[in-house]
């Protein structure tokens, strides 16, 4: 390999990793038109069938990845594997409680502040050093979504815009855990993730006696979403993730934001509040101005172990 070679091979795994991410974001995008679509079941229900089909998708990878030894790729991932996985779990719940409870563009907006709950846990767990400029952007988000909560403050309202916070917080642990366990494939996270949700949420429907069987629409929507939109669009983020700064990654699949009150707005008819949209624009505003403001800004990737 030439010196030319080596000093090219970074940046063309950063914008391999930029297109992954963006990717990943687009089919994130679908989740709140596949919640509307679900008819009678509730979040436990769905989350249980989508874990349920996540986790062989996941698997496959796994073993393909790893020349037919997916037990010990996941063995060696380690305990960051572990938070990350559960801290997706409550990715999990916390958006599709969110989506239940408030409009499609209100959550995805809400799970928008996902970077700065990254930046901050990046500065204390893995001393990642916070910019002044993304300090000032988390002030401006702060008055963006205290913009839109403004709109509604009734009881059902408050719990789903509280649920998409707690998802983005979810989500920023998970990318945070990424980088923390940068030295190791961090796929088997998202495979774990899965199996821990199958467990927590089988556990929860039984103890509320909520029905196991689903609708035969309910079931189908749940299932698909946990390979085509949850697993793909996940093995897409954690590719991603080994050339991409931490805080970068929610900001590139963004795209989830835009495009997820689009679908429902074009299939559904589902429209936003002005608040929203408002707070929306200070909101995104601030995301895109500390990725404007941090763009020569590029760690070099992680290579494989």
């Amino acid at each position: 390999m030439t010196n030319a070679s080596v000093a090219q091979t970074p940046a063309m795994s950063y914008r391999s990793g930029v297109l992954l991410v963006l990717a990943a974001g687009m089919l994130w995008s679908t989740v709140g038109l596949g919640i509307r679509l679900i008819e009678n079941a509730e979040v436990w229900q769905i989350l249980l069938y989508r874990s349920a089909s996540l986790s062989p998708f996941l698997f496959i990878i796994i073993w393909l990845r790893s020349g037919g030894r997916p037990f010990e790729r996941i063995r060696q991932s380690g305990f960051p594997a572990v938070i990350a996985g559960l801290s997706l779990v409550a990715a999990y719940a916390g958006g599709i409680i969110a989506l239940q409870s408030t409009s499609v563009a209100n959550a995805m907006l809400l799970f928008a502040s996902a970077p700065f709950f990254t930046a901050l846990l990046g500065w204390v767990v893995l001393r990642e050093p916070v910019r002044r400029a993304t300090f000032a952007a988390m002030a401006v988000a702060i008055a963006g979504i205290g913009i839109m909560v403004s709109d509604d403050t009734s009881a059902g309202a408050m719990t789903g815009n509280l649920a998409a916070l707690g998802s983005a917080f979810g989500f920023a642990v998970f990318t945070v855990a990424l980088r923390w366990g940068k030295t190791s494939d961090m796929m088997p996270s998202v495979f774990l993730s899965g199996l821990f949700a199958i467990v927590i949420t089988g556990a929860v429907c039984l103890f509320k006696g909520l029905p196991l069987v689903l609708s035969v629409n309910d079931a189908s929507i749940a299932l698909t979403m946990g390979v085509f939109q949850v697993g793909a669009g996940l093995v897409l983020y954690t590719l991603g993730s080994r050339s991409v700064p931490a805080a970068e990654l929610t900001v590139l699949s963004m795209a989830e934001v835009l495009l997820g009150p689009l679908w429902v707005w074009l299939f559904l008819g589902e429209t936003a509040g002005v608040y929203t949209l408002l707070g929306g624009v200070v909101l995104l505003g601030a995301i895109v101005g500390n990725a404007l403001s941090g763009l020569r800004r590029r760690p070099p990737a992680i290579t494989a172990p």
